[in-house]
């Protein structure tokens, strides 16, 4: 299964996630890439969207592998192989401090006039463009349980089958569309998966929060 952008992935979330319509369903998506995504899925399921704040934690030398995640209250998700890739505790103190500061830079700005759409009691989905490791994604559904939701959902439209089964158990329902057995990188199943910048982020949220 191969995906045109991001627009294409979530309208086929979102029918995906049709059970959901009419239940005024909270979306968050997961900056940056999942946020114009968010913003079709939940118009398309009657509800809101807001923005679930989480950074992957890099690896030395290496950006863009995860060795674990963050969420904007500080909460740690650190992944089995963080030791392995050279994360040590020093490195890891940096990293952390570096991307908790991201986080507060980025709550200012996507959402400065109000304050975080509260989960508690509504069904809460948490959309991704994908999973790799699953860190950022771990983080997210642990922050926005925290928060006391009815029913957690986990939502991407492709993911690599032992992260998937790593996030299964965090939420009350997993929906993902293509988990093949030969996964590397997220990019590799769409046909454009063009960087989405924050000045699109803050037009998004701006424009109002779904319904």
């Amino acid at each position: 299964m191969r995906f045109r952008d991001r627009l294409d992935a979530a309208e086929r979330l979102a029918r995906a996630l049709e059970r959901y319509a009419g239940l005024d369903p909270l979306v968050l998506a997961i900056p940056r890439g999942a946020v114009p995504m968010g913003r079709i899925i939940a118009r398309r399921l009657g509800g809101e969207l807001d923005v679930a704040l989480v950074r992957k934690l890099r690896a030395p030398g290496a950006p863009e592998f995860a060795v674990g995640a963050i969420d904007e209250n500080g909460w740690t998700y650190l992944a089995d192989h963080a030791r392995a890739a050279g994360a040590d505790d020093a490195y890891l103190e940096r990293e952390r401090a570096a991307q908790l500061a991201t986080l507060r830079a980025r709550r200012a700005s996507y959402t400065p006039a109000r304050a975080p759409i509260d989960p508690a009691g509504r069904v809460a989905i948490v959309v991704d463009d994908g999973l790799a490791t699953g860190a950022t994604m771990i983080a997210a559904l642990h922050a926005v349980r925290a928060r006391a939701p009815a029913r957690l959902v986990c939502a991407v439209p492709v993911a690599a089958r032992d992260s998937l089964e790593k996030v299964r158990s965090l939420a009350d329902d997993t929906v993902c569309l293509h988990s093949p057995a030969d996964f590397d990188a997220v990019g590799r199943f769409y046909d454009d998966f063009e960087q989405v910048d924050d000045a699109t982020v803050v037009a998004l949220l701006a424009s109002g929060t779904g319904r």
